[in-house]
């Protein structure tokens, strides 16, 4: 049924651009995958009025790709077989090499990870977790799995490890007291604890790291890579742009601010540190 739903709404997708972007319609759309960080509704509510936009836009069709897990999703573009990602599981030393180029990030001072529990857990600390149930994402998150794993490996602390699939799943568990602890991004779990009216307190926070970034397959011609990143990053600019911008913020409950940013490689590069010295294996 999710699958139907997800094709329903790339053909609406397709006949919009088909509609009212001329000439568009004519080119091969070009695949652009979102990492799973919330259900597979909510994401897609959220980014297909933002590729809309930048299809029209930027004159190349691009199409909304999901999967099921974050795992899918990345053995998928492992195999070169997206144009654009939406990620940042791309900086370990074995994707690195496969040449995807950061083009451009969300605006914002950047991400970080928190190891959170309900605001009334009687947990205090990293080591009164030892033996208990946290919450994940995926083996390949990294917020939401490296950064607290090391922490928690670190600290010598041992858990019993409950992977969920994506960061508001994570969140959910929580909230119901499925787990006695979870590891988030910091910026999701606070939307989500918006959203839900879900109170936590945080145990540990890592250091900054750059928002997840959308990366350029590089088999993409560089001029269409071009207009794609120049139509995102003038969406703030964009009287019809900034008001999709707007409309995505109030679903997710976000107070950050609007709109994409240019990017370089080198703001991940401790994002490669990390997978360098990372106790995690």
């Amino acid at each position: 049924m999710i699958r139907r739903a997800i094709k329903r709404a790339a053909t609406i997708l397709a006949v919009a651009l088909a509609m009212h972007s001329p000439g568009v319609a004519a080119q091969q759309a070009r695949s652009f995958y979102v990492l799973n960080q919330r259900s597979i509704a909510l994401t897609a509510e959220y980014w297909n009025p933002i590729l809309t936009h930048v299809s029209r836009k930027s004159g190349v069709p691009l199409e909304l790709k999901l999967a099921r897990t974050a795992k899918e999703g990345n053995a998928i573009a492992e195999l070169g077989k997206y144009d654009f990602l939406y990620t940042n599981h791309f900086f370990t030393p074995e994707r690195d090499r496969l040449g995807y180029k950061v083009i451009a990030r969300p605006a914002g001072p950047g991400i970080r990870s928190q190891i959170v529990v309900p605001i009334d857990s009687p947990i205090q600390s990293l080591e009164d977790l030892n033996g208990k149930e946290v919450a994940f994402v995926t083996p390949d998150g990294f917020t939401g799995y490296w950064l607290p794993m090391d922490a928690l490996l670190r600290a010598k602390v041992n858990i019993k490890v409950v992977f969920t699939g994506n960061q508001e799943a994570s969140s959910a568990q929580l909230k119901v007291n499925k787990v006695a602890a979870a590891g988030v991004n910091s910026s999701v779990m606070a939307r989500y604890g918006r959203r839900e009216s879900f109170e936590y307190r945080v145990l540990w926070t890592s250091e900054i790291y750059q928002d997840l970034c959308i990366m350029a397959n590089p088999k993409m011609p560089a001029d269409k890579v071009a207009a794609v990143k120049a139509a995102l990053i003038d969406m703030v600019n964009d009287p019809e742009g900034r008001q999709i911008l707007e409309a995505g913020a109030d679903l997710l409950k976000s107070n950050s601010e609007l709109g994409f940013v240019a990017a370089k490689e080198r703001d991940y590069d401790n994002y490669r540190k990390f997978y360098r010295t990372t106790q995690v294996k």
